[in-house]
């Protein structure tokens, strides 16, 4: 065998027995991990107050920037068909527009994703 064959053999050795720790190929979790103890999370959610508070937020921002919402949107979905930043727009139209609809507009002109199957 040649001198690259053997080098290649030692490396995948190595790698092989962990001598040769690589992330995400032989090195994985941590070597503690039978001694750890995972804590309980607790589900939380929203309390009726809560939602109807977040709700009346959403309404006050609408009625705030009524005036600019619409231009806004309109120029997220003509930067987003032209193929430019879409991410600096997205930027200013989050400061006037709710994230629903934002959605609606972006879903309007690309449409939804699909996996291929």
């Amino acid at each position: 065998r040649g001198k690259i064959q053997d080098e290649s053999m030692l490396y995948e050795m190595r790698k092989h027995s962990g001598e040769l720790p690589i992330i995400g190929v032989n090195t994985f979790l941590n070597p503690d991990a039978e001694n750890l103890i995972a804590d309980k999370v607790e589900l939380r959610r929203a309390t009726p107050g809560e939602k109807a508070e977040q709700i009346a937020n959403v309404r006050a921002l609408q009625q705030r920037n009524a005036g600019e919402i619409a231009a806004s949107l309109d120029k997220l979905k003509g930067v987003a068909l032209a193929g430019g930043n879409v991410f600096a727009q997205l930027m200013e139209t989050a400061r006037v527009a709710s994230l629903g609809q934002i959605t609606q507009a972006l879903y309007e002109v690309g449409g939804q994703y699909r996996r291929n199957m």
